[in-house]
């Protein structure tokens, strides 16, 4: 299989090609920044991409769905259809471009390629994964060395970030890649060992208990962890017991 990606430089959001080796058909995985250069990548691999799979509705993981609807006529554009709703709230040009919806639990065959769509919510409702020969798209569930937060718009909770987590993602094999919605994969051997949310989860080392101010309100931290940009994650602990995960920049210690 060949997986190919973008970064940009002020997001740090991905969009992946994927196809089979020897060229075929091939899809994307969100579409945001230089996807010209994955449009000729495709060309260069003899790769079709028949459709563009998204994994949420934030502006950072669609908003280049123009140019690869232009480069590629016909172009299937799929996600969950609460996503969908999500999108034609918050921008409804872009949402024009989805041609139909996928749900957890589907299957699809692309390029010969087996894919099936997982549901790994709480960063956004709909959130979806895509487990394609031993690799997981993960979104913005799962960072390398980080995970998700439970504040940006269409978010649930963190119980449901926490489940995704540790209910789906880490009942995956060890060796499964995981690619992530920004910066660079990792695997699921390597995050159930070194991510440090994970640790806790699997009660491997201690939860904190540092009072702190976050958004404003007094709070516990339970832990601040690195996140994907270089900043922080942070874990708190509300004063009635509700867990939250936020930036670590909304967060003050002492």
């Amino acid at each position: 299989m060949i997986v190919e990606r973008t970064m940009d430089e002020q997001f740090l959001a991905n969009t992946y090609l994927v196809g089979p080796d020897g060229g075929g058909d091939g899809f994307y995985v969100d579409a945001h920044g230089d996807v010209a250069s994955l449009v000729e990548l495709a060309a260069r691999h003899g790769i079709t991409p028949t459709h563009l799979l998204l994994t949420h509705h934030h502006w950072d993981h669609v908003d280049a769905m123009p140019q690869l609807a232009e480069a590629h006529p016909g172009l299937e554009v799929l996600a969950d259809e609460r996503e969908l709703e999500a999108l034609r709230a918050a921008t409804p040009d872009l949402a024009a471009y989805v041609t139909g919806t996928i749900a957890p639990g589907d299957v699809l065959d692309i390029g010969g390629l087996h894919l099936e769509v997982l549901h790994i919510p709480g960063h956004t409702a709909g959130m979806l994964g895509f487990l394609v020969e031993g690799e997981l798209f993960t979104g913005d569930t799962l960072f390398k060395g980080s995970v998700g937060g439970v504040r940006a718009p269409g978010h649930t909770t963190y119980a449901d970030l926490k489940s995704s987590i540790m209910d789906t993602i880490m009942s995956l094999p060890d060796a499964t890649v995981l690619r992530p919605g920004h910066t660079d994969p990792s695997t699921v051997g390597e995050e159930r060992e070194h991510n440090r949310f994970i640790r806790v989860w699997r009660g491997l080392d201690p939860e904190g208990d540092e009072p702190c101010t976050a958004l404003g309100e007094p709070a516990t931290l339970v832990l601040l962890g690195d996140d994907y940009d270089g900043g922080h994650k942070a874990w708190i602990r509300w004063p009635d017991g509700r867990d939250d995960i936020v930036p670590g920049s909304k967060v003050e210690r002492g």
